[in-house]
């Protein structure tokens, strides 16, 4: 995603900074579509900083603090100037609210770093918690299940807010699987660690998908859903995979991820 969309801000009318993700950016533009629609929907005033880049998760989990730092640094001077920084990734929202972390001996940047923490907020939690968002004016008939990522469920508390507002959305079919709290196994560099630990866990949640009947299944991280698609691509079940973004803002007309181009979503 790489044009800005800005609208003019108005008194109440927050002035929104959204920070797309490295993922969403390169494997699915669409995403960043559809939060600048939800956001426009709860009368926010959107602007996509192009001087933004990774949030620095990877260099983070992987013991490089200078990295990140550097990182942090670059994305606080990119969205200081907004009222809020939303995120579509609840793993990318944890990250910028750990920058504090990074600078407990300067100072001056952990200020700024409390200040960034303080106003970001993963998308559907912003939706519904800050901005009040009870439903949305979306259709999509098809029965899905949903996935709670690792870090917005135990990082952010983020359960029963995407719930809420799918339970708004004309035609959809809602069926919980078993263990949705549990990892998918993607884990960020885990999976390239750890990948025979990965691949059971990734396993284990394609099974209980497969076992709700549904055929799409929805999250809202995009590093779980390109993991989960690849293991239910390979098992060829048949079942789609979107970020929750799309579904609410009526905008899941194009194929899942994973899916073959000119799919348009539809079932196998």
């Amino acid at each position: 995603m790489t044009a800005a969309t800005e609208m003019p801000a108005t008194p109440g009318r927050p002035r929104v900074g959204l920070f797309v993700t490295c993922l969403a950016d390169i494997y699915r533009p669409n995403v960043g579509l559809a939060a600048v629609a939800l956001l426009e929907q709860a009368d926010c005033s959107v602007e996509v900083p192009q001087a933004q880049t990774c949030c620095g998760q990877p260099s983070y989990n992987n013991g490089d603090l200078a990295g990140a730092a550097k990182t942090a640094r670059h994305t606080i001077e990119a969205f200081e100037e907004f009222d809020y920084v939303v995120v579509p990734s609840g793993s990318c929202a944890g990250m910028l609210r750990d920058y504090p972390r990074l600078f407990a001996s300067e100072s001056g940047w952990r200020q700024r770093a409390e200040a960034m923490a303080g106003k970001t907020h993963e998308l559907i939690s912003f939706l519904t918690d800050v901005r009040g968002m009870a439903a949305v004016q979306a259709s999509f008939g098809r029965v899905v299940t949903y996935h709670d990522s690792c870090h917005g469920l135990r990082a952010l508390r983020i359960k029963e807010q995407p719930r809420r507002l799918l339970a708004s959305v004309d035609g959809l079919e809602l069926r919980e699987m078993g263990d949705s709290e549990v990892c998918c196994g993607f884990g960020g560099t885990f999976c390239v660690k750890y990948p025979e630990i990965s691949g059971r866990m990734v396993a284990d949640k394609a099974a209980a998908i497969t076992a709700t009947g549904a055929d799409v299944v929805l999250g809202g991280d995009l590093g779980c859903l390109l993991n989960i698609a690849g293991r239910l691509g390979r098992e060829g079940g048949g079942v789609h995979v979107y970020h929750v973004a799309e579904v609410l803002a009526g905008i899941a007309d194009v194929p899942g991820l994973g899916d073959p181009p000119g799919s348009g979503g539809e079932p196998r």
